[in-house]
Parts: structure tokens; sequence; C-alpha cells
């Protein structure tokens, strides 16, 4: 069997991680049992967990069944059972392997929490790397103290998947039901005469690549000036590296209500909620007023097709001032649009945003001794990430209880103290905050100022 080596961009994400910065992104979705005897009979396979015992296919409780089904069917995904290894050729590359030992257990927990809201059971959860020898993944079951809700933590090395690949990874844990396609597809065997043909070719792409390179990198330079950045929106590039989660849900109707009457997109009009709702909460921490041309946004583009099939990372991105000064809700809507139409002008492989196609001209050994100074550098670049997960009309079930709430949840760059994560399922637009926990201890505050936001938006244009 052909070695398959991590591609260039997973390499990046998997060489620039450290302990205190983790680079796992994860999902938290929130379930609501369907009734006694909803669920099937769970597998053969066990769960272990952070706070309580084993837990086997024969516990009644909701939150076990499910984590006896999720570690019962883990083993039967291929792309959870593949850890990460070290290569001798090329110097300085990874690449997969199966892992011999594969235990469920040491991937399905099952937590035992006080805690009402998980999702203060997850910021603790979010700052802990993922065990580098193992498959890099994890889930883990939030049993809290209703009987018939329960949440699960997913989190997925970045190195493993990008927001689409973790989701396909995780709707092959779920009950049964339109699969997603996960399966890479395989790279075709060229005979030595096929390349000699295609040499011309391929000397004209990789002029055509380099020519990209120097465009992207000039973009970054030009780029590069950290005009209007509030100081809540940097933390300590040395901090301890804990996490605080937050997460809000709106009405997806309320979104479209703006967006047919001032324009644009759903996407602009959430990114206009982030902006509007970042200047409200510096305002209601006293912060100084936001001033110049505002915080660099990171929007991560995907490049997969509609199928979304394949396993890794497969993005670009666009780059967006964030125009906090602007105190007029419905014309930071406008800005925020007519940059984003500029961006898609250009197109996901041109400008600053693009910078993670970068990664294909770096020699492996790059990867390995430039890591650490790559993530140091992600604040020279951008202030904060806001992405957007699309999730398929699908209904999820797991043990026949329904999702009925899903947060996606980003990772924090070395020295950014927020992450923003959105996406839609059924009707709500689900917002995920990720913050270090030091530099923002009032997280729900600006859960709040996101609610605000959005009621504002809706009144201008009602």
């Amino acid at each position: 069997m052909a070695t398959e080596h991590l591609s260039p961009l997973d390499l990046a994400f998997w060489r620039i991680e450290s302990a205190a910065h983790p680079m796992h992104l994860g999902a938290l979705a929130v379930f609501r049992a369907g009734g006694p005897g909803a669920g099937p009979a769970a597998g053969p396979g066990t769960a272990s967990g952070a706070t309580s015992g084993a837990a086997s296919g024969t516990a009644s409780g909701t939150a076990e069944r499910a984590a006896a089904l999720l570690a019962a069917r883990c083993a039967s995904v291929p792309g959870l059972r593949r850890r990460i290894r070290d290569v001798l050729l090329p110097v300085g590359a990874a690449a997969w392997s199966p892992d011999p030992g594969f235990d469920p257990a040491r991937h399905v927990f099952l937590v035992r929490t006080d805690e009402a809201d998980p999702q203060a059971a997850a910021g603790p959860l979010m700052a802990r790397p993922l065990d580098r020898e193992l498959p890099p993944w994890e889930a883990h079951v939030l049993a809290g103290p209703d009987p018939e809700s329960f949440a699960v933590l997913f989190k997925f090395h970045h190195a493993l998947a990008d927001g689409l690949g973790a989701l396909a990874l995780a709707a092959a844990l779920f009950d049964e039901g339109p699969a997603l396609r996960t399966s890479a597809r395989p790279v075709p065997e060229q005979r030595a005469g096929s390349v000699l043909r295609r040499l011309p070719g391929t000397l004209a792409a990789r002029v055509q690549d380099v020519g990209q390179a120097l465009e992207i990198g000039a973009a970054v330079a030009r780029s590069g000036l950290p005009l209007g950045v509030p100081a809540a929106l940097t933390a300590d590039p040395a901090g301890k590296g804990t996490r605080a989660v937050a997460g809000l849900a709106l009405d997806l109707d309320e979104v479209n209500l703006v967006r047919k009457a001032a324009g644009g997109t759903v996407n602009d009009v959430l990114i206009c909620v982030v902006a509007g709702a970042l200047r409200r909460w510096l305002e209601e921490r006293g912060d100084p007023a936001p001033t110049g041309p505002g915080p660099r946004a990171l929007i991560p583009v995907s490049r997969r097709g509609r199928a979304g099939s394949g396993g890794g990372n497969r993005l670009s991105g666009y780059l967006l001032r964030l125009p906090l000064a602007e105190r007029d809700p419905l014309l930071r809507l406008d800005r925020i649009r007519a940059a984003m139409d500029r961006n898609k002008d250009a197109g996901p492989a041109r400008g600053a945003g693009a910078v993670a196609l970068l990664a294909d001209h770096v020699h492996p050994l790059g990867h390995r001794l430039g890591g650490p100074l790559v993530a140091q550098a992600a604040r020279l670049l951008f202030d904060i990430l806001v992405t957007s997960v699309p999730l398929p009309g699908l209904t999820f079930t797991l043990g026949g209880s329904r999702v009925r709430e899903v947060y996606p949840l980003a990772p924090l760059a070395r020295g950014q103290s927020l992450a923003v994560a959105v996406s839609t399922y059924k009707g709500t637009v689900h917002y995920g905050l990720v913050a270090d926990a030091g530099a923002v201890p009032d997280l729900d505050a600006l859960a709040g100022a996101l609610r605000a936001e959005l009621d504002a938006l809706v009144r201008e244009v009602s």
C-alpha cells in the first residue's frame, strides 16, 4: 500500500500546534431524547469517562447509551482509526498510518457534570490538546443534570479535517441516514511516458504557481498593518491556553428578513452581526471607541466540490476589515457586503486571505522547522477568525435522540483572544464562540451582544 503523506496544508496545521495552543476544531451538539425506547441497543464498544467510570452498552441512561454507541461505531470509520507518524523521506514530512492498537475507550469519554449549560463544560475540554500518538480526534459525551438531555463535544485535529470534513466524520457516527461522502478520491497512477508528455504543461503550471505565491505574499504585506485592532482582541502569546466557550442560537428567518431588505447574502449579514456585536461588547466593557479601518477578519473559504468528498483541508480564505468604527448598522452591512463582493470578484486564490495556499510551496522540512514561527505570525496576518460551516438539511440523531442545537467551534491562534464559528441547522443560526479565558472573562456578554445586534438590524429594516 502506498504511503499517504499529509498534504502541505495539513502538515502545516500539525506542525504549528503547541500545548497552550491546540489546533483542533470542534462542534458541540446538544441532544434531546426522543422518548422511552427511542434508541437502539448499543453495540459491544465501551467508553471511559473523564469524571466517571466506563459506560457499557448495557447502561440505561440516555448519555451512557450515546457514549456506548459512539464507541461501538467509531471503529468502523476508517478515517477515525488513522494516526500521524513522521517519515524519513521526504525529510520533515508526515504520513497517515493505521493505529494497530486502536481503542475506542481512548477517544470516546463520558463526562458527568453538574452544569446545566454544556458550554461551560466544553471550555476546559477545548483547552486540552489531543494525544498526538493516537488518531487525532475525541468525542466527549456530557451528561448533565437533565436525564433526558445530553451533549457531545467532538474534537478533530485540523490536520485531520477542515470544517466540512469534520462534519462528514461526525455524521458517520450518528444513526443511519443519508450518508456524507468521506473517502478521499484515489490518485491515478501515472506512467513515465505520460509524465514526459505533460512536462511542458507541468512547467507552465509551476511558473503560474510561483507567480500566484508572489502575488499572495505581496497582498499579505499590504494588509499587514494592524490598524484599529481593539486590545480586547489580543491575548498574551505566552498565556496558559485556558479556553472559554459560549454559544447563541438566532432565528434564520430574522437573518433572511435583513438580507431581503438590505441586500447581500446570508453570510454578509452574519458577519455584520459579528462586527456590530463586537462594537456593542467593547462599549459595554468601557473600552475606547473603535477607530481606524477595524480588525482584520479571516473568512475561510472551502475549495471542495459540492460533494465535499475527501479528508484533510481544502481551504483558502478572504481577508476583511470589520468596520467597528461605523455606528450605523446598515452602513456597516453595506461596507461588509462591498468588501466581500470585491473578495469574490478576485476569487479565493488571490489576496491576503489566500495565504493558506502558500503552504503548497513550502518543503516539508520547512514546515517542521518553521512551524513555531508560523504559529506566532498568525496575529500579524489577521486579528479574528470568522468561519462558517454549512450543514446539510438533515435531522441528525444518536440512539434516537435528536440534535436540536449544534455549535461549531474554531481553534484559537496564538496571540488572539477570540474565534467565531457559525452554522445553520433546522432554521436556526448557531454561533459558537471560543475565547482565551484569561483575556475574555466576559464571553457570555459578547454572546448577548450578538442577539442585540440582530435585533437592531431587524428594527432598521422593519
